[in-house]
């Protein structure tokens, strides 16, 4: 059988406020215990472990990469968070797939007036010039990816009439 695999890593641009406050829960964390520990203050210490959680849960969300798996004309996207979890997000059939193109061609004219909430999955950052591309798939789900280019040329030869690398 005639498989294609290609597989694409995008890691997510973290907002720079939840940095700051990623880093400022881990000092008021370690300095809360210090203290509790310190002067045996039970309700400090309770509070350090509920801010070490709190941490925890911060930097699963803060340290977001989204992985693209092209395999047998079939677009997988998974969620890797903190590098130690991974959870499926979304799964779609080329096939059903609309239009593949860059965020900014002429080719998205028609689609600009639909009224669908995008479903972003790139870095999150502009750049120039921009990398990043748009499908819709079945006129219910716009879909915002940032591949690389041997994934584009991937779903190019399933789907060439759909693919616009402009």
């Amino acid at each position: 059988m005639n498989e294609t695999y290609v597989e694409c890593l995008v890691k997510h641009q973290t907002n720079p406020a939840l940095r700051f406050l990623k880093y400022l829960i881990y000092v008021l964390t370690a300095t809360i215990g210090l203290f509790s520990l310190l002067t045996n203050f039970l309700i400090g210490f309770i509070v350090a472990i509920g801010l070490g959680v709190g941490a925890y849960f911060l930097n699963l969300n803060t340290d977001i990469e989204y992985e693209y798996l092209y395999v047998d004309k079939e677009i997988s996207i998974d969620r890797i968070m903190a590098k130690s979890k991974r959870k499926k997000i979304a799964s779609f059939d080329v096939e059903k797939m609309e239009i593949f193109a860059p965020i900014n061609s002429y080719h998205l004219d028609d689609y600009k007036n639909r009224q669908i909430k995008p479903a972003d999955y790139s870095s999150g950052v502009k750049m120039q010039p921009d990398k990043r591309y748009v499908f819709f798939y079945e006129g219910q789900k716009k879909v915002i990816l940032e591949p690389s280019e041997a994934f584009v040329k991937a779903v190019y030869n399933v789907a060439p009439r759909k693919v616009f690398t402009d």
